[in-house]
């Protein structure tokens, strides 16, 4: 009797612990288990079996984890004080160093985005972090990865979300982009005098191998401004014009005195 109640209970209690050391792991999850408080090996996805007492297990997710970093003071290279946040997109790649080479692994990486956005951005001026965002999210996640590879983790992409200013900033760069435009402006207008004076020169010297072509012209502008009758135009007029004239003037005096 005493012996059918203790391989019943044997039976029994085997029962429990194979229950008890049943864990499922989803696709995404790995389990790093430890022997006897040792590192024994990684498991997962699917069935898993633990000996209750003797193996622990604690569960890792491999998907990619969007992390919020917060606003950073930022002192730019220029000495312009502003506030920054950005995402960071990671994920696990290595269970057993996630777990083993750092305490939560999570609150490690968002503390060490914060200090290497406030120090990847503290090397560039203002003008960069408004106009070169692309490139400084890809300094700032290849600084992020290369320290974060000793923990099991992949930095995938940083994004910067917003750089905030100063209000007082704000409007000096807003007479300072005023300045850039009006400087602009009168590059392009200049540049336009100079094309036009370069084109009237070349005019000037086809026109003045012509002699024809400059009646040509100044028969046409007559023309022009007879079209306009609300002014009383004084033009004078060449002697080029009436040399023609001229000349058949005195072959008839001539004839006449013959």
């Amino acid at each position: 009797m005493f012996w059918e109640f203790g391989w019943s209970g044997a039976i029994l209690v085997l029962i429990v612990l194979t229950v008890a050391g049943v864990r499922i792991l989803r696709e995404y999850e790995r389990a790093v288990v430890f022997l006897l408080g040792r590192f024994w090996k990684v498991k997962g996805p699917g069935l898993v079996l633990i000996v209750p007492g003797i193996q622990q297990m604690v569960r890792v997710d491999l998907r990619t984890v969007v992390m919020d970093v917060p606003k950073q003071d930022v002192i730019s290279r220029d000495n312009v004080s502003v506030k920054v946040n950005a995402v960071v997109y990671f994920r696990v790649i290595d269970p057993q160093k996630a777990i083993i080479q750092v305490e939560k692994f999570f609150d490690a990486t968002s503390q060490l985005a914060q200090t290497t956005l406030r120090s990847v951005l503290g090397k560039h001026e203002l003008d960069e972090m408004l106009a070169e965002r692309e490139r400084l999210n890809i300094d700032i996640q290849q600084s992020l990865d290369a320290q974060t590879d000793a923990w099991g983790i992949k930095v995938s992409m940083v994004e910067i979300k917003h750089v905030d200013i100063d209000e007082s900033m704000v409007r000096a760069i807003a007479r300072q982009a005023e300045a850039e435009r009006e400087r602009r402006a009168k590059i392009i207008h200049a540049e336009g005098e100079l094309q036009a004076s370069e084109k009237l020169a070349q005019a000037a010297e086809a026109l003045s191998h012509t002699p024809q072509a400059m009646q040509l012209r100044y028969l046409q502008t007559l023309t022009n401004i007879a079209g306009d009758k609300s002014n009383t135009i004084v033009f004078p007029l060449p002697m080029d014009l009436l040399e023609p004239l001229l000349q058949v003037a005195k072959k008839d005096a001539g004839g006449a005195r013959g």
